[in-house]
C-alpha cells in the first residue's frame, strides 16, 4: 500500500485500492493572500515558533493548490485559519466562510480569540453553518480556560462542531501548551468534539489519554510518523496498541497540514501506511471518520 517515490499522481490509486470514495483532510490551510506570505515567510526562515523553519512544498497560487486536492481526490476539506490577535477572528471568519461558498469541497470554517465580542461571533458563525473550528494555543498565545472562553466552550460542546486544537508543544514550546490547560476545559465541558492536532506531538501520552478518556475527543495524524518528524518526535511504539484501537473507534482521523509542508503529500499516506495497522484502520482513518465529525 505504499505510493511509489511519495508521488502525488499516486494519491488516487492508493484510496481506491481501499475501496473508499475519497479523501477527508480536515486539517488544511488556505488564508488571505497578505497573511498567507507572511505565515509562509515565517516557515521558510524560522523563528521563535518555528524553530529553524522549513521548505514549504505547496507554495503555490490558490487555484492550483484547490485544483490539486481535487486531483488527488480530498473531497472535503476546511480553510483553517486562526487568530493570533485581538481584532483578528471575526474578519478571518468572513474570508474563510466566503472562501468555502465559492470552493466546492470546502467545509465552512473559523476561529476565535479570547476578547469581547468572541461569543457573538461565535454565535454567529454557528448560525452561519460552520461545520470546524481552529484555535491554536502555541500561536495565539492564550490559556484555554480564560473566562471570556468559558461561554463559547459552552457553545461548542452544545453544536457538536469540532474545534481542531493546536495545543502541543510542536514545533517549539510556546504559549499555554499540553494537555493540562485542555485537559482542564475538557474537565468543564466533556461534550466538547475536540480534534488534537498533530496527535499531541511531542507529548503523545497526556492527549492519548485525554483521547481515551472523553468520548468526543479525537486526534488528527497531521505530519505524524513522516519522515520529517520521526527524526525529531518519534511516535512511541508504546502506543501502538491505542492508535490502533482509537482509530477503529473513530478517534484518529486525517490532517495534512497542505499546503505548508515540507514534503509531497503523498508521503503522508506512506507514513499512515507503514504502521501496518490494517486497511480497515486506514479507511477509517483517511475516509469515515472524518466524515462522521463533520
Amino acid at each position: 500500500m505504499v505510493i511509489e517515490r511519495h508521488s502525488d499522481q499516486g494519491v488516487p490509486e492508493w484510496w481506491r485500492r481501499l475501496g473508499l470514495p475519497g479523501l477527508v483532510d480536515l486539517h488544511v490551510h488556505f488564508l488571505p493572500e497578505r497573511m498567507e506570505r507572511r505565515v509562509w515567510h515565517h516557515f521558510r526562515h524560522g523563528g521563535p515558533l518555528m524553530g529553524e523553519g522549513w521548505h514549504i512544498t505547496y507554495e503555490w497560487p490558490v487555484a492550483e493548490r484547490v485544483a490539486h486536492l481535487r486531483t488527488m481526490g480530498v473531497r472535503s476539506f476546511p480553510a483553517l485559519a486562526y487568530a493570533h490577535k485581538p481584532g483578528m477572528a471575526a474578519d478571518l471568519n468572513a474570508w474563510t466562510m466566503d472562501f468555502a461558498r465559492r470552493t466546492p469541497g470546502c467545509l465552512p470554517s473559523a476561529t476565535f480569540y479570547p476578547e469581547p465580542g468572541v461569543v457573538a461571533y461565535v454565535r454567529r458563525a454557528l448560525d452561519d453553518g460552520v461545520r470546524i473550528f481552529k484555535v491554536h494555543l502555541q500561536v495565539g498565545g492564550f490559556d484555554p480556560q480564560v473566562p471570556e472562553l468559558s461561554e463559547v466552550w459552552g457553545l461548542l460542546a452544545e453544536s457538536g462542531v469540532p474545534v481542531v486544537v493546536h495545543a502541543s508543544s510542536v514545533p517549539v514550546p510556546g504559549g499555554h501548551v499540553g494537555a493540562e490547560p485542555v485537559g482542564e476545559v475538557l474537565r468543564r465541558h466533556p461534550r466538547l468534539r475536540l480534534v488534537i492536532a498533530h496527535l499531541g506531538m511531542p507529548e503523545y501520552d497526556p492527549f492519548f489519554e485525554l483521547a481515551l478518556r472523553y468520548e468526543r475527543v479525537a486526534l488528527d495524524t497531521t505530519m505524524a510518523f513522516t519522515d520529517f518528524s520521526e527524526r525529531g518526535m518519534p511516535f512511541p511504539g508504546r502506543l501502538r496498541p491505542a492508535l490502533l484501537d482509537l482509530g477503529l473507534a473513530g478517534k484518529v482521523i486525517l490532517g495534512s497540514d497542505f499546503p505548508t509542508i515540507p514534503y509531497p503529500y503523498a508521503h503522508q499516506f506512506d507514513a499512515l501506511a507503514r504502521l501496518d495497522l490494517g486497511e480497515d484502520w486506514l479507511r477509517a482513518v483517511c475516509w469515515g471518520n472524518g466524515q462522521a465529525v463533520i
